[in-house]
């Protein structure tokens, strides 16, 4: 696949896309389309185990999707091709990773908070700031209360300021935050935990994280047993998970 506005590869069973227009990586819609074309193939392929969100340059992960798409003649199609990104993520059952060193704004602190895990640089700055220019965040005002609660979500969509790294990561926007010195190997260690496992049992469990965010305890938790019994417990990897333990040697994954 050729690219404009991205760049993406696929090694050691990691898809990685990388927005590529620095320094402020616009989300345009010619990029969204690019990125949505992408998310359908990770989506299709078997060998995965991880799906990253990089950036080139080191001033911005991304600033938000492109004001000049804002326009009426475009915003329809503009909100079509953005919220497509996130229909396809819901339906990715691997991990998803966003890997922050510089800003993360608007459409960008969107796609960011939507992955799994977000891991930032100490210099990094977060937020919505879509209220000062007369319009709010439409995946924010959905997401946002799930995961980092009702009072910090009115905070920040409200006032649409910029937090540090540090505050993301005390409201549960931000998983891990590293200094900008050895950041890419400080990741690189950080994310090889998630690579070490066996990818089906991450995916089950990943589908039972999902299965109950929009239900209530019990619901959830019959949605999960379902998923369990059927499911996890049913791959080569689980069983090969229990007897390595009761034989007290390490699990030798199959991926089956």
């Amino acid at each position: 696949m050729g690219f404009n506005h991205i760049a993406f590869e696929k090694k050691d069973k990691v898809a990685k896309i990388t927005l590529n227009v620095p320094p402020s990586n616009w989300l345009t819609i010619v990029m969204m389309k690019e990125i949505n074309e992408v998310l359908l193939d990770v989506k299709k392929d078997g060998s995965l185990q991880m799906l990253v969100f990089d950036h080139g340059g080191d001033k911005a992960f991304c600033d938000g999707v492109d004001v000049a798409d804002h326009t009426e003649d475009r915003v329809d199609e503009m909100i079509d091709v953005f919220h497509r990104m996130f229909r396809h993520l819901m339906e990715i059952d691997i991990p998803t990773i966003a890997v922050v060193n510089g800003r993360s704004l608007g459409g960008g602190c969107e796609l960011m908070s939507f992955c799994d895990i977000v891991v930032a640089s100490e210099k990094s700055r977060i937020g919505q700031p879509e209220i000062a220019v007369g319009v709010f965040p439409p995946v924010a005002a959905a997401w946002f209360p799930k995961i980092i609660g009702l009072k910090k979500t009115y905070e920040l969509l409200l006032t649409g300021k910029m937090i540090s790294a540090k505050e993301a990561e005390a409201i549960g926007l931000v998983n891990a935050v590293f200094p900008v010195e050895g950041f890419k190997e400080s990741v690189d260690k950080f994310l090889g935990d998630f690579m070490n496992k066996s990818r089906p049992v991450i995916m089950w469990t990943k589908k039972a994280i999902k299965a109950g965010l929009s239900l209530d305890f019990l619901q959830a938790l019959n949605a999960s047993e379902v998923i369990y019994n059927k499911g996890c417990m049913a791959t080569e990897d689980a069983k090969e998970g229990i007897t390595a333990f009761m034989e007290k040697r390490k699990a030798v994954w199959k991926d089956k």
